[in-house]
């Protein structure tokens, strides 16, 4: 899809990173002894990730991380991806979240494609009225940026979610991080490391088994 000028990319918030300080330094393993981990740690505050994954190259654009995610913080993240390439075009898979259904989203949308109609009063009237009606104008296949909602409970078709277990496994599960900015810092560097080293598109498959009785 990049090639026909348009980017397809998964995109969600991570929210309640917690900035865990384990209080003793972990024992590294030796020989006949497994990595001694400290199980009390003491806690700092929490962060709140949004990222964009893209499936042709499997690296992430534009993340921010900071201490919210409001509809506002959303739509600054989808505004920085839109950035990185602002004349092609946009597909960004999402959950039905409701900050992905906002009057923010709809006028960003409207402004990078033009689009000068009357949008109508939020919770009263036109494409504003309601979350359905959002998402319908958010959605439609005409729109050069436009998104498409994964059903309720099926996080795992959207792509970010394997990306978000790759940061838990390689840095969260056993970080220990003093403060929130250190917290948020550590995040950035390992997003520009996996980037640089490990991104590549996903070989994404799925085989459906029978539930048993």
């Amino acid at each position: 899809m990049a090639r026909a000028g348009r980017h397809l990319v998964s995109t969600d918030e991570k929210t309640g990173i917690q900035a865990l300080e384990r209080k003793h330094p972990t024992r590294p393993m030796i020989e006949g002894q497994v990595e001694l981990r400290e199980f009390e740690y003491t806690r700092h505050g929490t962060q709140a990730l949004i990222a964009s994954f893209s499936v042709a190259s499997g690296k992430i654009i534009a993340s921010s991380v900071g201490p919210t995610r409001t509809e506002d913080d959303f739509a600054g993240h989808i505004e920085a991806v839109i950035a990185t390439d602002p004349k092609a075009g946009w597909i960004f898979v999402v959950d039905q979240l409701n900050t992905h259904k906002s009057e923010a989203l709809v006028r960003l949308v409207a402004r990078h494609c033009g689009i000068e109609a009357e949008l109508g009063l939020k919770g009263k009237s036109g494409i504003l009225e309601s979350m359905p009606s959002r998402a319908q104008f958010l959605s439609w296949e005409r729109h050069r940026i436009r998104f498409v909602y994964t059903p309720k409970h099926t996080a795992w078709l959207n792509q970010i979610e394997i990306w978000f277990s790759i940061l838990v496994r390689k840095l969260l599960r056993r970080g220990s991080f003093r403060s929130t900015e250190e917290l948020k810092a550590r995040i950035e560097a390992f997003i520009l490391y996996f980037n640089r080293t490990m991104a590549r598109a996903f070989k994404w498959t799925y085989k459906g088994r029978p539930l048993q009785a």
